[in-house]
């Protein structure tokens, strides 16, 4: 039974010995430092190109090109930085999605590789326990976050001050949290530890994401159409910052790097509290009250300030909807004929899409400047209520209509009801 566990946690092409002589600790050093390291080497690599596009490189000095990509590397791990006293502390959530695939694939790749390690079936059954996945993510973590601590370190001048303790939590974030998830799964042990969990837990988990897909892929709609329907504004904004063919290359590649904020926002619009551009504004479907906004192009997609149309009030209807959506394709993958865990499972998958998207709503805003814009993104703590009602109630008709449909299609609904 013991050489059947070994077998099942190695990959493929790769013997239990073979893995067993590599050392845990070398593995889960390289991968963390591969991780950081190849994702702040792109980041300094794009600032150099962007230097030399920029002016050739006649003004500044390479380092200078450096230091800003390793600004923007520690930015997409929430440093933020204080440039001359002024806070700039919004966080490029595209360059946190490219980092979390990154610590994403290289944890599953870590996780193959030390799937042989640790204690067999025997010696599990003998009181032994496994601390494969626990070792290999804190290792893949420390070298992670040394790499993140010297880059902040290095990076800060006089003028410009990264935030080290954000740093310092966001690095801890994804190399334990998405890491250590990606070293469970790569390994075998998350199959295993599920396993363990009772169906409605593993189904409600499904339904969760279910519910947050459908509904970031909702507001990401949103967001394109609103940009489109305003499309000559935003080129226009183009026109008048005078780029030339490599500023304007870095400058689409920033403004990128702020594509998802900007769908957080549109989804915290569509739950109904809205967001902020800048201190005393609100855009929200029942009231829009914005003054000048700075020339960025996504800035477009803002609605006019004043009335809103009759119509868009009901555009809160879709959050719900994204939950019963979202719950109907969850339980189509785990049916069931039980009317009250039909009704838990959408309840509690459609609450845990809310707290997840309040999370999101909570780093996706900050300060982006002096004055007014020290204040911009969603009202997060009323986006998070919001989207734990809206996502439960749609999950909780979802989850019914789900159950609804399994036993209307069953052939013995009388035998369903004895069950």
């Amino acid at each position: 039974m013991g050489r059947e566990m070994t077998a099942t946690l190695t990959p493929p092409g790769l013997s239990p010995a073979d893995a067993a002589r590599r050392p845990l600790t070398l593995l889960a050093t390289l991968a963390g430092l591969t991780a950081a390291a190849g994702t702040l080497t792109v980041c300094a690599a794009l600032a150099l190109l962007g230097w030399f596009l920029a002016d050739g490189g006649v003004h500044g000095a390479p380092r200078d090109a450096l230091r800003t990509g390793a600004l923007a590397w520690l930015m997409g791990h929430g440093s933020g930085v204080q440039v001359q006293g002024v806070p700039v502390t919004a966080v490029p959530l595209g360059l946190t999605l490219v980092f979390a695939v990154v610590v994403w694939r290289t944890s599953l790749r870590l996780g193959e590789q030390v799937a042989g390690h640790g204690p067999d079936a025997d010696a599990l059954s003998d009181g032994d326990r496994d601390w494969t996945v626990p070792a290999a993510t804190g290792l893949f973590g420390a070298t992670y976050l040394v790499v993140a601590v010297v880059t902040a370190v290095l990076a800060g001048t006089a003028d410009i001050t990264p935030d080290l303790n954000a740093v310092v939590l966001w690095s801890i974030a994804l190399t334990c949290g998405l890491g250590g998830a990606g070293i469970a799964v790569g390994s075998g042990r998350a199959a295993i530890w599920l396993s363990l969990a009772p169906p409605a837990v593993r189904a409600s988990l499904h339904a969760a994401g279910s519910v947050l897909v459908t509904f970031l892929a909702t507001a990401a709609t949103v967001f394109v159409i609103a940009l489109a329907l305003d499309f000559g504004a935003a080129m226009n904004v183009m026109s008048q910052l005078h780029l030339d063919t490599g500023d304007g290359l870095m400058f689409v590649l920033l403004v990128l790097t702020v594509v998802p904020n900007a769908v957080i926002f549109s989804g915290a619009y569509l739950l109904g509290p809205g967001f902020l551009v800048g201190t005393g504004t609100l855009v929200s479907p029942s009231l829009v009250a914005i003054g000048p906004v700075p020339m960025f192009p996504l800035l477009a997609a803002l609605p006019d300030t004043g009335p809103t149309p009759a119509w868009t009030p009901a555009l809160i209807a879709l959050p719900v909807l994204c939950g019963l959506v979202g719950v109907l394709v969850s339980q189509r993958r785990n049916p069931t004929a039980a009317w009250d865990e039909g009704a838990l499972r959408g309840v509690v998958g459609g609450a845990l899409a809310g707290l997840l998207f309040g999370l999101f709503a909570a780093v996706s805003g900050g300060a982006v400047g002096p004055g007014r814009m020290t204040e911009v993104g969603p009202l997060a703590a009323e986006v998070l209520w919001h989207g734990i009602v809206s996502f439960g109630v749609g999950g909780l008709l979802g989850g019914l209509l789900a159950t609804w449909w399994v036993r209307r299609s069953l052939p013995d609904a009388e035998t369903v009801d004895a069950g």
